[in-house]
Order: C-alpha cells, then structure tokens, then sequence
C-alpha cells in the first residue's frame, strides 16, 4: 500500500489507515476482542500501517486492545492516539476537557502503559480545552516529541487561529477533523 511522509516528520503512513473507535464503542456494541484481533491483524496483512484510537474510547478499552493486538507486530505500525476529553471510569460519563501540562502527562503515561509501547508515533489534542492556553498544552506535548515518548504533535477540531498559535510552538505534524456520514 502506498505510504506518505506524516508533514516534517520521518514517520511514513499508509495512505489509508483503520480508525479504531468502532471496536470499543459507539457505532453498536463492541467487537468480540478476538474478532477485532483478527481484524486488526488482517489490516496489518493487508498493508496498512496506519491505527488510529485514543485514551475516550471505550474509557481505555480501544487502547488496551491495540496494545494487545500491535504488541507483537508494534516495528510494522504506527500507533496515533489521543487525550484531553475527560471521562469517569466507573460510569464512562463525560467530565469535560483537560488539556492541562498535568493532564498531557498523565495521560501519555496511561496510554503507552495500555499501548504495551515505549512510544506513540502521532499524539493528538482530540479537542482543545478552552480553559487551558493552546501554547500549555503544545508546550507539554513537544517536551514528549524531545523525551522520544511521542513522534509527532496533532490537533483535532482546531479552528485556524488556534493551529497558527500552536505552530508557532511546535510543528504540527497533523489536523484531524471529523468527516462522516453519521
């Protein structure tokens, strides 16, 4: 499958890459985790490097399946991910955003523990907190890019002026925005 350098970066992705969130949540009820295995391992066979998921879906759940799926197979993928929504883990109820240096941290900590890797290829902002600066949040992540726990920085549903004060922080790798039929 025909691969694509991620913006400045050296991280080359599959032109097509598998979003993840289904498997956990959302869509219907979860995949049977051996069924999704299978299909996660069959988009691997079939030449796709690209997985997408974060630390909201399934409250963790999406992640700790990557990490057991890619964990064998992690040299032949490229793992993005994403923080800043806040659930409860009991109830899965929505507590709200942090995009706090504290949170930044804790939360890649949590998500390479559930990934079963030493590092995350693309981390995203999966939205921006507005009681938190954008320059905070960037500013905790590019430490991650230079600590080598992260690859590369993303964004997801950012408007223009909030990727230009982000850019002049750190080089954003990529914007994720939502495009679906549902």
């Amino acid at each position: 499958m025909a691969e694509k350098r991620l913006g400045q970066t050296d991280i080359m992705l599959t032109q097509v890459g598998l979003g993840c969130m289904g498997l956990s949540e959302y869509y219907g009820p979860p995949t049977e985790e051996s069924a999704a295995i299978k299909l996660l391992h069959e988009a691997i066979d079939l030449g796709v490097n690209h997985f997408d998921t974060a630390e909201l879906y399934g409250v963790g759940h999406n992640e700790s399946l990557l990490g057991k799926a890619l964990n064998d197979r992690r040299d032949k993928v490229r793992i993005a991910t994403k923080f800043g929504p806040v659930r409860d883990p009991e109830t899965g109820a929505m507590l709200g955003l942090d995009g706090s240096k504290k949170n930044c941290r804790q939360a890649v900590e949590g998500s390479l523990r559930r990934l079963q890797t030493d590092h995350i290829d693309l981390y995203y902002l999966h939205r921006v907190d507005p009681n938190t600066p954008i320059e905070e949040t960037v500013t905790e992540m590019a430490k991650l890019v230079v600590e080598g726990k992260i690859g590369a920085i993303g964004l997801s549903e950012v408007s223009g002026a909030t990727l230009r004060r982000a850019q002049a922080i750190h080089s954003i790798a990529a914007v994720q925005s939502e495009y679906s039929i549902f």
